[in-house]
């Protein structure tokens, strides 16, 4: 009883094991099993060319016999005709033992001829099965892959939801405060860049100005313009953008 118990323990492991390797790849499985019957139907076929063999054997003995049997017939009706009857009775009896032997193999060439097509049948319906079962696996493998790839599309699209819960979500929003960051840098690097712009221009401005009051002075010196008609504005150290545009006012006037 205990060994019993171990040996179904046993056999119950056993066969979770092949189960396992049994729905690892069903489509292998198929194709193990398809292959199988394609080497038993070529072993079939064989058997069943060996066999035709022996039906072709009885049936030219079955031919045989029956050219005995004529030839034998032919013989006793001559002696019959001839008169010599003790001859005619020898051949007769020959000619008996013939057709029963002709009947007999006639006989067995029908349970071959029978049989042999039986066998013809079920090796072409064998065939036309193993066709179809070909085509299921290729039609399997198929969909299996196909749904396979459905699967792995539909996972895709539920980790690619750009929702922040996800592991996705959050890296996008990582980028996106990076690109604000940068975007917040440039411009403020902007900004900076317009920042004493009016001085500069003021600068500028006052230089003008102080410019054309040396060349008038030099002009005044040099008696090409008289000091009455020259109004030098008095220099001064420091000019703003306000004084600087007054003085280019009293310039221009």
């Amino acid at each position: 009883m205990i060994v019993q118990k171990f040996w179904s323990a046993f056999m119950a492991q056993i066969n979770k094991i092949a189960n396992v390797f049994w729905e690892a790849d069903p489509i292998a499985q198929m194709q193990y099993e398809y292959d199988r019957a394609v080497d038993e139907l070529k072993e079939g076929r064989v058997g069943l060319e060996q066999y035709r063999g022996l039906v072709e054997r009885v049936t030219r003995q079955v031919g045989a016999n029956r050219s005995h049997v004529q030839k034998l017939e032919a013989e006793t009706k001559a002696y019959l005709k001839a008169g010599d009857r003790a001859t005619a009775a020898k051949f007769a009896l020959e000619l008996q033992k013939a057709k029963t032997d002709l009947a007999a193999n006639e006989q067995q060439l029908q349970m071959h001829e029978t049989a042999y097509g039986n066998n013809l049948k079920k090796i072409q319906h064998a065939n036309s099965k193993l066709v179809e079962l070909k085509q299921k696996i290729q039609k399997y493998d198929a969909e299996l892959k196909m749904s396979s790839a459905e699967a792995e599309i539909a996972k895709l699209a539920q980790s690619f939801d750009l929702n922040l819960t996800t592991d996705f979500g959050q890296i996008e929003s990582v980028i996106q405060q990076k690109i604000d960051q940068n975007r917040g840098k440039v411009r403020v690097a902007a900004d900076l860049s317009e920042k004493g712009i009016a001085e500069i221009d003021a600068e500028e401005r006052m230089q003008a100005v102080l410019a054309e009051e040396a060349l008038s002075s030099f002009e005044v010196e040099l008696g090409l313009k008289s000091p009455e008609t020259t109004r030098i504005a008095p220099a001064t150290k420091d000019l703003g953008p306000a004084a600087t545009d007054k003085a280019v006012e009293k310039q221009t006037n």
